[in-house]
């Protein structure tokens, strides 16, 4: 008898009234899977973040269903719509431009509604440049830090800096071309030049790029050129076998790596104090 006969499968047609979060191809179409194919032929509509890019998987295809656009300028209005058609017992797929919805786009919050709501959600796997790029790099693997993008300015993108800075694990970043430049000289600034490093640019497209291997490398790699395409960070942690305890130098770096990045004295302080377990005033003595 196979060992398999007594496990039980999802169907591979979609079932009223359930959400199916659906990941689609990263830039090669090709890796799209049977299953999500057949998804998005048969559910009652998929919500798209670009309808014109999902237009693009039904062409090469051949299928076709009905789309409605679904990001985030427009979530807050239509998830009470979709809502009402899951309990209306509508299947609904949500997908991205690319990837698995929900990281970094409007398919968190429908989860979270929807999951709230008693309503079944179905995930059907398929390509995340964040594992992808992890994979690629070779670095540690088994345990690691998915950023996303980073705030923007301010107190809250200087404090994630400074964690990725001292943190162990492998740490995977999503920037966008424009801005890539600036995230490479905040990095060399708290994590320093030598810290290893791949930037993987348009995964699984005709010109996919892996380039590394440290801040300094990557930098002038990037000094002269135009960056554009879809951009993974990956940066591999400290030495976990060497003492990163915090010293008085170390904790005067952090604390002008904060003020450079933007923060008041006060408040670098205050964050460093708490972070290390000291006083503020022992913070402000460093200077």
């Amino acid at each position: 008898m196979n060992n398999n006969s007594s496990l039980s499968h999802r169907k591979e047609e979609p079932e009223d009234g359930i959400l199916y979060i659906v990941g689609t191809p990263i830039g090669n179409l090709n890796d799209i899977s049977q299953r999500a194919l057949n998804i998005l032929k048969n559910v009652s509509l998929v919500a798209c973040e670009d309808t014109r890019q999902t237009k693009k998987i039904m062409n090469k295809f051949n299928f076709s269903n009905k789309l409605i656009s679904f990001n985030k300028l427009n979530s807050s209005s239509k998830i009470p719509k979709i809502l009402n058609d899951l309990k209306e017992g509508k299947s609904i797929a949500v997908v991205s431009d690319a990837g698995m919805p929900g990281i970094c786009d409007p398919g968190e919050d429908i989860s979270r509604i929807v999951k709230s709501e008693g309503i079944e959600i179905i995930c059907i796997p398929g390509a995340c440049a964040a594992v992808t790029a992890l994979v690629s790099s070779s670095f540690p693997s088994s345990s690691f830090v998915f950023e996303g993008f980073l705030p923007r300015k301010g107190i809250a993108r200087a404090k994630i800096l400074l964690e990725i800075s001292k943190n162990e694990k492998t740490t995977i970043i999503y920037e966008s071309p424009k801005r890539l430049k600036k995230l490479l000289k905040e990095l060399l600034e708290f994590c320093g030049g030598d810290r290893e490093i791949i930037v993987a640019r348009e995964l699984t497209k005709k010109f996919e790029e892996h380039i590394g291997n440290n801040i300094n490398e990557v930098i002038e790699f990037f000094n002269s050129k135009n960056v554009v395409g879809e951009i993974t960070i990956v940066l591999k942690g400290i030495n976990k076998n060497k003492d990163f305890k915090l010293d008085k130098f170390s904790m005067k770096k952090d604390l002008n790596d904060l003020i450079n990045a933007g923060l008041s004295l006060s408040a670098a302080s205050k964050y460093l104090a708490k972070k290390n377990g000291v006083k503020k005033s022992e913070i402000y003595n460093l200077l």
